[in-house]
């Protein structure tokens, strides 16, 4: 077909008649298309016969508050392990507490006992040890050891013991921080020493009806850990795996069924890089590969899964999800090789997107918590998130809880951070598979981020979703075809709520702005 163009002569007063028409129809065209979207709400397909990763636990660390905390008034100390512990629900059906399954206590290295003389400036971070020059007096660290047993009590059943650093009475200075960068703090000659006090600590809390089920011996070896701002030490490689060695050996003597946990890599990319830390990096490969001068796969005494701390690896977006996949893919080389993020708080600038420094109760932090904890779980697939610090008494993005900076006796303060942590922790139990969830698509930038976890005995689906918009999302949750379910709930946290419980109609859910909601579905 041949088609002729005449020229037309428009007038000014055409060509602006027109442009203005052009003008409604584009924005006709751009409300239809929002309204469309408006109506079709987001729908999630749960695949519960896809799934991934075991959760083993989610926890956080009595450093270094509970020494003190431990032996505040009954009243409160109970009140804060409510908070951190309780399984149970009140009389409108809330939780009472976030329902922690694991807690760490912190073996310190003896220097809050050399008090001024130990170099830590920081009264509060002085950590005590249960060793008194001559022997053991196990009627020591008695605030750290109630809020053990109250974690207990309260259904918390997992104990790991950490260190920062050898005991003083073993370390090559006398202190529980290094005089010099160059070289681990703890002689070769004092290895077999370092174990037997390890598993006589372990065997001194079992008389207190405390089971050490994980030990980690080593925190952020990647650090040189010689300011005196806290207890720490530096380690490289060879001296993880002969220390390692030693601790399995008297382990396996003594008869301890307590899993060694290693290594508490400083950041994750020393789990998956070389060079950065020359003879420091590298943990996968150098720990469990089986053709490493340095494996200790093979100890009896070894747990099947690494550690490391989320720290400096969080922003941007785009940065926390790529470090993720790649620790997961490194991951992926060991068969049935488990990651546990074994400590996190906000610390640093973030990339200018949300500072360490100041408290913050609110949901601004706790969004940010929520973000990595989704991360961590669906990027690198971890089985296990622990946050640093569970009751902080400083003006840091470090606590669940806060308190007033006092020994013997002050206020407590709950954050949105504690309550976003049990969004998760409160309902996805030890044992639970995450499953496959479907995604509108491939943008894990998305405003909206969405996770799912099945139990055990397959009666729970759990879904975690995380809106962090200034708008709410309506969503529909699909199910397989013919899955029966009886009953539908939302706990929320927000600015206005802590874990509130709604009972909802199947499949309907609406996730409020600035919030993070979990939906328990029932079979």
């Amino acid at each position: 077909m041949l088609l002729v163009f005449y020229p037309v002569v428009m007038t000014s007063s055409l060509l602006k008649i027109s442009c203005f028409v052009l003008l409604l129809f584009s924005l006709s065209c751009q409300s239809q298309k929002t309204s469309s979207t408006e109506e079709l709400p987001l729908v999630l397909s749960i695949d519960p016969n896809q799934s991934y990763q075991t959760i083993a636990n989610f926890g956080a660390s009595d450093a270094w508050s509970c020494q003190f905390v431990g032996n505040w008034p009954d009243a409160k100390r109970n009140a804060m392990a409510d908070l951190l512990f309780s399984q149970e629900l009140d009389n409108a059906g809330n939780p009472k507490g976030i329902g922690l399954s694991l807690w760490r206590f912190n073996l310190g290295a003896g220097s809050a006992e050399q008090g001024k003389q130990s170099g830590i400036r920081d009264p509060w971070r002085r950590a005590p040890t249960f060793w008194d020059g001559t022997g053991y007096d196990w009627n020591k660290l008695q605030g750290q050891v109630w809020f053990a047993q109250a974690a207990q009590e309260r259904g918390a059943d997992q104990l790991l013991m950490f260190l920062n650093s050898p005991p003083v009475h073993l370390t090559r200075n006398g202190k529980a921080y290094t005089s010099d960068k160059t070289q681990t703090n703890i002689a070769a000659e004092n290895y077999p020493a370092f174990a037997s006090y390890l598993a006589d600590v372990v065997e001194g809390l079992r008389a207190k009806n405390l089971a050490v089920d994980y030990v980690s011996p080593f925190n952020e070896p990647q650090w040189d850990w010689s300011d005196g701002g806290q207890e720490g030490n530096p380690y490289w490689n060879q001296d993880l795996f002969e220390i390692t060695t030693a601790i399995d050996s008297v382990f396996q003597e003594r008869k301890l069924k307590t899993t060694i946990d290693i290594a508490e890599a400083a950041q994750i990319d020393y789990l998956y890089k070389t060079g950065q830390k020359p003879g420091r990096g590298d943990q996968i490969k150098a720990f469990f590969s089986p053709d490493s001068p340095q494996y200790v796969g093979n100890l009896k005494s070894m747990g099947h899964a690494i550690s490391g701390h989320s720290y400096f690896t969080t922003s941007p977006a785009s940065v926390r999800v790529k470090k993720r996949e790649q620790l997961h893919k490194k991951l992926d080389e060991v068969p049935d090789l488990d990651y546990w993020m074994s400590e996190y708080c906000i610390l640093g600038d973030n990339a200018g997107e949300i500072e360490g420094d100041k408290r913050d109760l609110g949901m601004t932090s706790a969004l940010y918590m929520a973000e990595v904890i989704h991360s961590d779980l669906v990027d690198a697939q971890a089985s296990a998130w622990h946050w640093w610090t569970a009751i902080s008494a400083y003006d840091y993005k470090d606590g669940l809880i806060y308190i007033d900076k006092y020994e013997q006796d002050g206020n407590f303060y709950e954050s949105k951070m504690l309550w976003v942590l049990g969004n998760y922790s409160r309902f996805i139990r030890p044992g639970f598979k995450r499953v496959a969830i479907g995604q509108r698509s491939g943008d894990k930038m998305e405003e909206l981020k969405y996770s799912a976890y099945r139990s055990p005995d397959q009666s729970q689906l759990v879904v975690v979703l995380i809106n962090s918009s200034a708008e709410e999302k309506p969503l529909k949750i699909k199910l397989p075809e013919n899955t029966e379910t009886q009953n539908w709930k939302t706990y929320t946290t927000s600015a206005t709520e802590n874990l509130n419980f709604k009972a909802i109609e199947e499949k309907e859910v609406v996730v409020p702005a600035e919030s993070v909601m979990t939906v328990v579905i029932e079979n």
